[in-house]
C-alpha cells in the first residue's frame, strides 16, 4: 500500500513537474534575438484578440498562456490601445506590462514660433497625426475654449510652440490640451509680472503674437515690445502688417492701400486705435517675456533694414528719413 501511495505521489509530482515545464516554455521568449517591431493594438481589441495576433506576429509563443498570464495578473481589461515597438525576444510578461502601461510609440512635431492654428494643423497633417480641418476646428471651437479656462473664444495664440511627442490615434482635442498646458506651465512662470505691469493674459499673447510676426532677432524683441506698448499708451494706433494680413481671407501676399484703409477687418491696426481682437499667432517664450518686460524706450516707430534687424525712431521725422533710406530706395532699385 505504500508503495503504490508512493507510485502516486511520484507521478502527480511528474506530471506537476511537466506541466510546470510546458507553461515555462510557453511563456519563455518567443526568440534568442530580436529587433523591435511595430504591433498596434486597436481600439476595442479583446484580450484574445490581442493574444492571437501576437501569436500570429511571432511576438510570443502561445496566444493562450499569454491569455492566462493576463487574467493571473489582472491586466484583462488594462490594455491600451495605440502603436507598441514589441521584440520577440522579450518575455510575455514584459509584452503584457508594456501595453498594459501605455507606452506606445511616440512621434517628434516641432511648431515653430510664430505659427498659427492653421498652420500647426497642417504640420500634424504631414506627420499623419490629426487631420489638419479637424485640428483647426477645436482650434476655432468656443466652447473647448472655455473648458480650458482661457479668456478667448479661440485656442489661436495659445496652442504653445515647442518640440512634442505625440503618439498616433490621439484625438485633435488631447494634441490640442496638451499644448495649451504647456502654454499654461510657461505662463505660470511670467503671469506675476504681467501682473504688476496691470496686463491680462490675452493682452499679453495678443500682444506677444504681434511681437513674435514682426521680428525674428531675438535681442530686438523688448525694443519692438517698447514701442507697441509705448503707442498704445499715447493712445496711438499699433499700424501692424501683420496684424492686418491676418484679417484678410486669401491673403495673396501683396498688402494693398485699400487693405490698410480697410475698416471690416477687426485686425487692421492701421485703423483699429487699439490691440485687434485677439493673438495672429502662437508667441514663444521670448516674445511673451518681452512683452511683460520690455525695454525701457521712448522709441515710437520701427522700419526693417531688409536683413531680418530695425530702425528704431522716437519721432515721425526720423521715422520718415529711416523709410526713404531702408524701404523707398529699396523699391526704387
Amino acid at each position: 500500500m505504500k508503495r503504490r501511495l508512493a507510485r502516486v505521489a511520484a507521478g502527480l509530482l511528474l506530471l506537476g513537474t511537466v506541466g510546470a515545464l510546458a507553461v515555462s516554455q510557453r511563456l519563455a521568449p518567443a526568440a534568442a534575438e530580436a529587433t523591435p517591431e511595430l504591433f498596434v493594438v486597436e481600439s476595442g481589441d479583446s484580450l484574445a484578440r490581442i493574444a492571437t495576433r501576437l501569436e500570429a506576429a511571432g511576438l510570443v509563443r502561445d496566444a493562450r498562456a499569454i491569455e492566462w498570464l493576463a487574467r493571473l495578473r489582472g491586466l484583462a481589461g488594462s490594455l491600451h490601445a495605440g502603436e507598441y515597438a514589441l521584440s520577440a525576444a522579450a518575455r510575455p510578461g514584459e509584452i503584457l506590462d508594456q501595453i498594459a502601461s501605455g507606452r506606445v510609440i511616440t512621434y517628434a512635431v516641432s511648431v515653430p514660433e510664430g505659427f498659427t492654428a492653421a498652420l500647426i494643423g497642417a504640420r500634424l497633417e504631414e506627420a499623419g497625426l490629426a487631420a489638419a480641418g479637424e485640428f483647426e476646428a477645436v482650434a476655432n471651437d468656443a466652447a473647448f475654449a472655455a473648458e480650458l479656462g482661457l479668456p478667448a473664444e479661440r485656442l489661436e495664440g495659445y496652442l504653445f510652440p515647442e518640440t512634442y511627442h505625440l503618439p498616433r490615434g490621439q484625438s485633435p482635442r488631447a494634441i490640442a490640451r496638451a499644448m495649451v498646458e504647456q502654454f499654461r506651465r510657461v505662463w505660470r512662470e511670467l503671469a506675476p509680472r504681467a501682473e504688476e505691469r496691470g496686463l491680462g493674459m490675452h493682452e499679453v499673447v495678443t500682444l506677444a503674437s504681434i511681437v513674435e510676426k514682426e521680428t525674428g532677432a531675438e535681442e530686438e524683441r523688448p525694443l519692438i515690445a517698447s514701442v507697441f506698448a509705448n503707442r498704445l499708451a499715447r493712445g496711438m494706433r499699433l499700424e501692424s502688417d501683420p496684424t492686418t494680413i491676418y484679417g484678410i481671407p486669401g491673403f495673396d501676399g501683396n498688402l494693398r492701400r485699400r487693405d490698410l484703409e480697410d475698416e471690416e477687418n477687426p485686425y487692421n491696426t492701421y485703423r483699429i486705435p487699439a490691440l485687434p481682437p485677439g493673438p495672429i499667432a502662437s508667441p514663444g517664450r521670448q516674445a511673451l517675456s518681452a512683452v511683460v518686460e520690455p525695454a525701457e524706450s521712448d522709441y515710437l516707430y520701427f522700419v526693417s533694414r531688409n536683413d531680418g534687424t530695425h530702425v528704431f525712431s522716437r519721432s515721425y521725422r526720423e521715422h520718415v528719413n529711416a523709410v526713404n533710406r531702408f524701404q523707398r530706395r529699396r523699391a526704387s532699385k
